[in-house]
């Protein structure tokens, strides 16, 4: 199912023309090399551009023939490729090896160009048998363009000021030249499109995800005989990936479309080792967009924030929206696909598709569950994803990066509508802990969960956006206790170093039964050093949450009710620093 979205994702962008057609892909390119139709080398262009909104030089992107599969393996790429296959010189120590490869891209290069009646195409058949490599290091024309040419710099050939991919001729033969080769493939059904086909022996390289090999990992990939089992062997190799058969076509697509994803880095996320790309199936960017905003959190350039709101809010209830002549239907389908490094290959930490109003919808519900009274520090808008897995992460370790697996599912059970990981409320309740506080992230977080992971059997009256003055659900109201009290000590002992929070409060959440008693009669201590209105205050309020109890104090809380009463002391907390109540009066 995720190789047939992107090849029907790739199909819509052909339709946009915004896409490589077959044959075809985008590299980075960061020399020309001029030659003039006997093939000597005459000069060399440097192609590096300044990169967007920065003053670091870049490969320049060109459409180029597409770009061959290897890892240690001997094989040239057609008009673009490094300095190991096109001049013959490197600095890998490997002399015999670097020949060879040079000797490859020369026989690739006579065999598609030998019958073309082109000045190009014989300008670089004259370059490849004049060419010395043994007196390359030496060029002059080459020498100031060495140190960075041996860092991978990909070169592509330039005859009379254009260049040699872009010769008509030199297309027509590339491309017959690709039509020859399919056509001694093993033919099958395409489990993509249904249809039969040549089948791909090796499908093609993902670059750009973090982690993973720079020069690119596989999706899909074959590379020991188990695979050519059930009769599949073939002597020269070709049985390979018969076992589950992707025609040619359909791995170029999905390979060209993934890579694309990847490549678009304003809507690229990382979410710990995960790569997260997402389009719609009519490859509208709008989509995206939005999709990106409402998620990950950021604006968007081509609305305002209220358009944006707006926007995602109709989208949610199902009602098309109109941006700037661009209809965008809820009913559209939308996909979600999570990429983790693993070795030379990819792993799919997730793969989500619904329509676009659906997803939208599942996002907002999220961002309702997770509203809460908040610090007047905190910054106004939902809590972007980034800070609330930031919320489980220690602070002193090196790795700042969420539990990856944990990541994962708490964005599949965001898109999906479905529970949240257990894990987060772990690591929230790990953190809350080791820190001895519940900042309004992990206050935000125990609220939502706890609202959509009902088995926590959590009521409902202390899940609320502000205090809830009347509830006397036991931990909660153990929580609330536990800020007066500390409220006290620090009113009775202005400028303390270190309150009852420091020592008691993680046994008071676990083991109330042991810990209030004793909090309870250092109170008293507290509130003698008290007078007038302030102690009455107080004193009211210790009174009426004690009032509260009606049972005896658990010996041992479970991980609901410790959260439950992490709620409760953050609620009560905010309502202290609340500057003036319904009457005007100013809070203590």
């Amino acid at each position: 199912m995720i190789l047939q979205a992107l090849c029907d994702y790739y199909d819509a962008l052909a339709q946009r023309g915004e896409i490589t057609p077959p044959g075809w892909s985008v590299a980075k390119v960061s020399f020309a090399l001029d030659i003039d139709e006997q093939g000597e080398l005459r000069r060399v262009f440097p192609l590096k551009i300044t990169a967007e909104g920065s003053k670091k030089e870049v490969p320049q992107s060109l459409r180029v023939p597409e770009q061959q599969k290897r890892a240690v393996n001997i094989c040239a790429n057609f008009l673009c490729d490094n300095s190991s296959y096109f001049l013959g010189i490197d600095n890998k120590g490997k002399p015999d090896r670097t020949l060879k490869c040079f000797e490859d891209a020369k026989v690739l290069h006579r065999n598609v160009l030998d019958t073309v009646d082109s000045p190009a195409a014989r300008a670089v058949c004259a370059f490849f048998d004049a060419w010395q490599p043994e007196q390359a290091a030496e060029h002059p024309i080459l020498l100031p363009y060495l140190e960075e040419m041996f860092k991978g710099a990909n070169l592509v050939f330039s005859v009379n000021g254009l260049y040699a991919h872009n010769d008509p001729a030199i297309r027509a033969a590339w491309e017959n030249s690709r039509a020859a080769s399919s056509a001694g493939a093993s033919s099958g059904l395409c489990l993509v499109t249904g249809r039969q086909a040549p089948i791909a022996r090796l499908h093609p390289a993902i670059k750009g995800v973090q982690g993973a090999q720079s020069s690119g990992a596989s999706l899909v990939s074959f590379n020991a005989a188990a695979f050519e089992s059930f009769g599949h062997e073939q002597s020269d190799g070709t049985g390979q990936g018969l076992n589950s058969p992707v025609s040619e076509e359909a791995a170029f697509k999905y390979g060209a479309a993934l890579n694309r994803l990847i490549a678009d880095r304003e809507h690229l996320q990382t979410i710990g080792d995960t790569a997260v790309v997402f389009w719609a199936e009519d490859a509208e960017p709008l989509n995206q967009d939005i999709f990106s905003c409402a998620m990950f959190g950021g604006t968007s350039e081509v609305m305002t924030d209220a358009d944006l709101r707006s926007a995602v809010r109709a989208l949610a209830h199902g009602d098309p929206v109109d941006v700037n002549g661009i209809s965008l239907d809820p009913e559209n389908r939308f996909y979600v696909l999570g990429l983790a490094p693993n070795a030379a290959r990819l792993s799919v930490r997730f793969f989500l598709q619904s329509t676009f109003g659906r997803m939208l919808s599942n996002v907002q519900a999220h961002y309702d569950r997770l509203e809460i009274v908040r610090p007047a520090y905190a910054a106004n808008g939902a809590l972007p994803l980034w800070r609330l897995l930031n919320e489980t992460v220690n602070p002193n370790s090196r790795d700042k990066k969420a539990s990856p697996p944990m990541a994962g599912a708490v964005v599949r059970a965001i898109l999906s509508g479905g529970p949240y990981p257990v894990a987060l409320l772990e690591q929230t309740m790990l953190r809350i802990r080791a820190e001895q506080n519940v900042t309004y992230g992990r206050a935000a977080i125990l609220k939502a969960f706890f609202l959509k992971n009902r088995e926590f059997k959590v009521p409902e009256e202390v899940l609320a956006v502000e205090l809830n003055d009347q509830s006397n659900h036991l931990p909660y109201v153990l929580g609330r206790l536990f800020a007066v009290l500390e409220r006290v000590q620090s009113a009775a002992n202005p400028g303390i170093n270190a309150t009852i929070k420091d020592k008691y409060f993680n046994s008071a959440c676990a083991t109330p039964a042991a810990i209030f008693p004793l909090l309870t009669k250092l109170s008293q201590s507290h509130l003698r050093k008290l007078e007038g209105g302030l102690k009455t205050y107080f004193e009211k309020m210790i009174g009426d949450l004690e009032g509260r109890i009606h049972e005896t104090l658990p010996t041992r809380m479970s991980l609901a009710d410790q959260g439950t009463f992490h709620l409760g002391y953050y609620h009560q907390v905010q309502k202290f620093y609340e500057k003036k109540d319904k009457g005007g009066n100013e809070n203590v």
